[in-house]
């Protein structure tokens, strides 16, 4: 399988990400974006998920810049143990940098800052992982996330991200076991990867 991250930067170098970010109070707007948006979700059920893991959600106001954002404009950002969003930040954008830190090894979490790094093993974790915890979202679910993850650019070999986690996802499923991130009913731990 090719890396789900490669492609999404490369389809992002070709596609360009958006120049200006929508203001929050653009509700109207933001209501016909493509993927589900943070202000959309309910008030406290992306703070419930990232509490979870000990990590804090930083929402900032609609026109600061992201910090820590790998990708800009209005993908969300990680430095240490905060997330950090706005309103038209993208859910699936958010979830996928939670998991980041989910997946990445204490020493690696203990310095981070904007790159979240990881290996091919770690991303497709990351990408599988972002999957099932859309499910503890009820504005959202798995649906909805494979959908925005295929809207936004991630590409996989078997042409849609449904079609990879059902069917090519088995090394990302045992990596993310192996790690105790989650069970072997596919629900989280709600624990963070120790060590290399």
């Amino acid at each position: 399988m090719l890396s789900p991250m490669k492609w999404r930067r490369l389809f992002c170098a070709v596609r360009g990400m958006p120049g200006n970010a929508p203001k929050h109070t653009e509700c109207a707007r933001l209501a016909s974006d493509p993927v589900l948006v943070c202000s959309r979700l309910q008030s406290g059920e992306l703070e419930a998920v990232v509490n979870r893991f000990g990590a804090t959600l930083v929402w900032l106001d609609d026109d600061q810049s992201i910090q820590g954002s790998y990708w800009g404009d209005r993908e969300a950002g990680l430095v240490g143990d905060r997330l950090y969003v706005r309103g038209d930040t993208p859910v699936h954008s958010a979830l996928h940098e939670l998991c980041h830190y989910v997946c990445m090894p204490t020493e690696v979490r203990a310095s981070l800052d904007t790159n979240a790094g990881g290996d091919y093993d770690e991303e497709n974790g990351v990408c599988f992982l972002q999957i099932l915890l859309a499910d503890q979202l009820p504005a959202c679910g798995r649906s909805r996330m494979l959908s925005d993850m295929d809207e936004w650019g991630y590409t996989f070999r078997l042409g849609s991200a449904k079609a990879w986690f059902e069917g090519d996802a088995a090394d990302a499923r045992e990596w993310l076991e192996g790690h105790g991130l989650i069970d072997a009913s596919l629900n989280p731990t709600w624990a963070l990867r120790d060590s290399r």
